[in-house]
């Protein structure tokens, strides 16, 4: 297995983890599906995840970004998920501090996220926005994806 390809393992796993814990207990790792992507993770109806965790992930600009919510978007629409969220890893933040790593979403999808009423202008819409995964899956959670949590009671929450 190459160097590239482990690198990916470990920050996929360490994905996999956090959401298994946080409303996803049966999210996996894709197996390779050939020249259709449909992201990196499974098990998680209606999102689609991308995960880059390599040191190109850690020094990634906006273009790169871009790039990859673009290919996550892709991605998205091959599976037939309602949601595309690319996680990039963080320099100095390693496997077990995963929650803290990067989830970038375009505008839109963080306006439907949160409710929004209107569609967003154009421009707006499609601007990238980074923020912790924790904070993510917050929203995904929010909006009903994942499953109940064992220890919390989801309407006193609400």
């Amino acid at each position: 297995m190459s160097r590239s390809r482990d690198i990916g393992t470990v920050g996929e796993s360490a994905v996999v983890r956090f959401l298994r814990s946080h409303g996803w207990p049966h999210a996996e790792r894709r197996a390779l599906a050939g020249a259709v992507d449909l992201g990196d993770i499974t098990g998680t109806p209606g999102v689609v995840w991308e995960v880059k965790s390599g040191r190109t992930a850690e020094q990634a600009g906006d273009g790169l970004v871009a790039d990859w919510l673009a290919e996550t978007d892709t991605e998205r629409q091959h599976a037939g998920a309602d949601v595309g969220i690319l996680i990039t890893k963080r320099a100095g933040y390693g496997p077990a501090r995963a929650a803290s790593w990067w989830a970038h979403v375009d505008g839109g999808t963080a306006a439907a996220l949160l409710g929004a009423h209107r569609p967003l202008p154009a421009d707006v819409a499609a601007v990238p926005l980074r923020l912790h995964l924790s904070t993510a899956v917050s929203l995904l959670r929010g909006a009903g994806y994942g499953d109940p949590l064992p220890d919390v009671d989801e309407e006193a929450v609400a």
